[in-house]
């Protein structure tokens, strides 16, 4: 008998919280979350990205034991944006028994109906800077932080119950040359010249990123817009991701481009490598969490590859040459052989273009899947709610 139980209280927020830490203990590819934070995202009431949604939290436990989790996520914002109405599954984990994985998909099913959702899709989280896609190449390849691992089985417990391919992801690794192609900082030149662009000089990091931020996040709406899966992250939403990541951002490693308005028209954005540290504490900022976070920030051994984005009227006009010469000459220079990307829609050909000119290998791919679910009926029978 699986026992489906809904989390109402921040005991049992923790209990899902951890469930993965002892679900993947002693696997050296799995990287938590920072708890903390985690905690705390999925509060709705403290989640800004939560402002206009529904959130549902489910363990699945068996024999008084948890194997489970999933969450479900109604996103109005999302809904009236591609005029369907969906429930998003994410933080699904299991162990490898389909009936638990059964009983956890059914709950998110009928906590979307009760929103009148008629597709299921996931994994997916509130927003694009959220953990999403599920991994389904690459199961020994290091992982960054940004993304989640799973078990190779979740393929099947997901795929069993019904569920069908939606989008794919790839990920890159980008080894580096010892200096910049020339034809790169050729076109780089060119187009600041031609455009009348200049890049934002950045002498105090908090003082930078206060200025520009808002900036930053309107050519990330604008970029990202017709993307799947994307909603516009508010101004709530905006204010925490800055004061979560403000601390862990290093300046050597960020791009922002100005027009002759002075306003941003093009931003790159690497990061230090966070997942052996994070590893290393078990997603625990406390006692020594924090140290290993600034020590993998200040002394980076590899670096995350996080986004670059530039204004719809912008693109196709060489600015990524801008972005990718000024943020790669800075990694080069700091001793780094290769850059981890991170999601890329296997359709958008633009995005993987930029990087024609670097050896690399395709590493890892994720997915996302959806299901129609208007007639769907309760799958695992023996299920107590």
């Amino acid at each position: 008998m699986i026992e489906i139980k809904e989390v109402k209280n921040v005991r049992d927020l923790k209990k899902f919280v951890h469930f993965p830490l002892r679900l993947y203990k002693n696997n050296k590819y799995y990287v938590p979350p920072i708890l903390l934070d985690e905690i705390n995202y999925l509060q709705k009431h403290k989640n800004p990205a939560f402002e206009s949604a529904e959130v549902g939290l489910f363990l699945a436990y068996k024999s008084k034991k948890i194997v489970g989790r999933i969450a479900g996520f109604v996103l109005y914002e999302y809904n009236d944006k591609i005029n369907e109405n969906r429930v998003r599954f994410s933080r699904f984990d299991s162990v490898d028994d389909q009936t638990v994985a059964n009983a956890l998909f059914d709950a998110v099913v009928e906590f979307g109906k009760k929103f009148n959702a008629t597709k299921l899709h996931g994994p997916l989280g509130a927003n694009d800077l959220d953990r999403e896609g599920l991994l389904i190449e690459g199961f020994t390849t290091e992982q960054t932080f940004e993304e989640q691992y799973n078990f190779e089985y979740y393929v099947k417990l997901i795929e069993n119950y019904g569920f069908k391919k939606e989008v794919d992801w790839l990920e890159y690794r980008i080894f580096l040359p010892k200096k910049m192609d020339e034809r790169i900082e050729r076109i780089s030149s060119l187009v600041l010249k031609r455009s009348n662009l200049e890049i934002a000089k950045i002498e105090k990091k908090n003082a930078f990123i206060d200025k520009y931020k808002d900036g930053i996040f309107n050519v990330l709406d604008e970029a990202y817009a017709k993307l799947y899966g994307v909603v516009p992250i508010s101004d709530g939403v905006r204010r925490e991701v800055v004061k979560q990541f403000k601390l862990l951002l290093d300046p050597r490693f960020i791009c922002v481009v100005l027009n002759e308005k002075k306003e941003v028209v093009a931003f790159g954005l690497a990061v230090p490598s966070l997942a052996k540290a994070v590893q290393k504490s078990n997603g625990r900022l406390f006692p020594f969490g924090l140290f290993r976070l600034l020590y993998a920030v200040k002394k980076p051994k590899n670096i995350d590859l996080g986004l670059i984005a530039v204004k719809p009227e912008y693109q196709r006009t060489g600015i990524n040459a801008i972005v990718l010469n000024e943020i790669g000459k800075k990694i080069i220079n700091a001793g780094i052989p290769y850059v981890e990307t991170n999601l890329q829609l296997e359709s958008n050909v633009e995005v993987q273009a930029q990087f024609e000119n670097f050896e690399k290998i395709q590493h890892k791919k994720r997915r996302s899947y959806a299901m129609d679910i208007k007639h769907c009926n309760i799958k695992q029978k023996n299920t107590t709610f």
